[in-house]
């Protein structure tokens, strides 16, 4: 199983940013890698910093830290992976445009069952323009080292399905369900994607439907089930 979550700092509907909650969140999933994004540290607070270790506590994962945003006041802000498998290497990519939020690609090799899956999570743009630059800086990064597997793991923004970002993508990894994930508590919008690489391995794919969910962040978990020889650990 694998997941891409945004968990909007912590902060619930509710106004509470409570990591504790996403946390239960996240191990309700049940996946072996997951996508994360907006994960805060504001290290002049204690009580907020290190999201991504204590989820990574409560899930006995490997943490991997992907911040778009670092700043001595406002701490780091960003992407994250969280897996149950070894890591092999990290690469972080800049997705960002001028004048606009710094965004980025984490880009991790995984090694399973002796065999090198890739992994790449995201948050894209507000702009239409800025996301057609950077799933065209994704797909020449994917293009220049070519692996087995690929998972992308996103918040892509992207609310019109036949908008040229969503074509782009479509035509490397393949059409996929479209899962509602936005806004949480009333989903209209699928602005969260789970994209596999070749398309065959992707066998199920759905959004991560409890109460506690609906309320802990703007956007409702998506997870995916890929061929169990491919990800399933012994």
């Amino acid at each position: 199983m694998v997941a891409s979550y945004n968990i909007h700092r912590g902060v619930g509907l509710d106004g509470r940013r409570d990591i504790a909650r996403t946390s239960r969140i996240v191990k309700q999933l049940r996946a072996d890698i997951i996508g994360l994004q907006e994960v805060e540290c504001r290290s002049n607070i204690d009580s907020q910093c290190h999201q991504l270790a204590q989820l990574a506590d409560a899930t006995g994962l490997t943490a991997v830290a992907g911040p778009t945003i670092r700043g001595r006041d406002r701490g780091h802000y960003g992407n994250a992976l969280l897996t149950a498998w070894r890591v092999l290497a990290v690469r972080r990519l800049d997705l960002s445009v001028p004048g606009r939020e710094p965004r980025g690609a984490l880009d991790v090799n995984l090694d399973i069952r002796g065999k090198t899956v890739r992994v790449i999570v995201t948050h894209l743009g507000l702009r239409g323009a800025e996301r057609r630059y950077q799933v065209k800086r994704l797909i020449t990064a994917l293009s220049e080292e070519p692996a087995g597997l690929v998972i992308a793991l996103s918040d892509a923004n992207e609310w019109l399905p036949v908008g040229r970002p969503l074509r782009s993508l479509r035509a490397i990894f393949g059409k996929t369900h479209a899962s509602r994930t936005f806004p949480s508590l009333f989903p209209l919008l699928a602005l969260d994607r789970i994209w596999v690489r070749p398309k065959e391995d992707l066998v199920h794919i759905r959004p991560h439907k409890t109460s506690l969910a609906r309320i802990a962040s703007d956007h409702l978990p998506l997870k995916a089930i890929i061929d169990p020889t491919r990800i399933t650990p012994d």
